[in-house]
């Protein structure tokens, strides 16, 4: 199986870089124009699946890669952003005035010191994972989101949970990383101008 990730559309909230974990935050007009991007590539990926986190910010981003694929979409919940408790919709700056113990406790070690009311890390990177080896067989298109997908391509690798932020510092919106479930990653944060298949 080959398993194109992609982290959905910009958001209203990226030119500020707010967290946004279980917030449905709408995409911008340039989200919507990355998405129509990606369902460009997506016509001429060869793909079998295309499937997405419940946020809309996603549903939407992967709508038009189905479509453009000519295959349906599927939903499901375990593929959601980290939820970010208390820190949800707050900048880092915003962060360090309202807990700055707990910020700073976060910068240190992200799995070991979730945001106040955050959730666990490790069992986020859990059910995206057990999510990605239910799918069906073939070349799937998943949109989800950066912390959730950085946290799972650490878990995969065999990477500390809490090296996620330096070991895969961005996932740019609609950009791929494919990955096998064996273990590997076989392209990370590429635009969807590389070769297709």
């Amino acid at each position: 199986m080959t398993l194109l990730l992609a982290r959905h559309g910009e958001t209203v909230w990226h030119a500020e870089n707010r967290y946004a974990g279980l917030s449905d935050v709408p995409l911008t007009p340039r989200g919507e124009e990355q998405a129509r991007e990606l369902a460009a590539w997506a016509a001429t990926a060869g793909l079998t699946g295309v499937w997405a986190s419940t946020l809309s910010r996603a549903t939407i981003t992967a709508a038009a890669g189905a479509t453009a694929a000519g295959v349906p979409l599927n939903v499901d919940a375990r593929l959601r952003e980290l939820d970010f408790g208390q820190a949800d919709g707050l900048t880092a700056a915003e962060m360090h005035e309202r807990f700055p113990e707990a910020r700073r406790a976060f910068e240190a070690d992200p799995a070991a010191s979730p945001l106040p009311g955050g959730e666990d890390p490790a069992a986020a990177a859990r059910r995206f994972l057990d999510c990605l080896r239910e799918i069906p067989d073939g070349r799937v298109l998943v949109v989800a989101h950066t912390t959730v997908i950085r946290l799972a391509l650490c878990a995969l690798v065999g990477l500390p949970l809490g090296a996620y932020r330096r070991a895969f510092p961005r996932l740019d919106n609609c950009a791929i990383t494919e990955i096998d479930l064996k273990g590997a990653i076989l392209r990370y944060n590429a635009p969807t101008s590389w070769s297709r298949p």
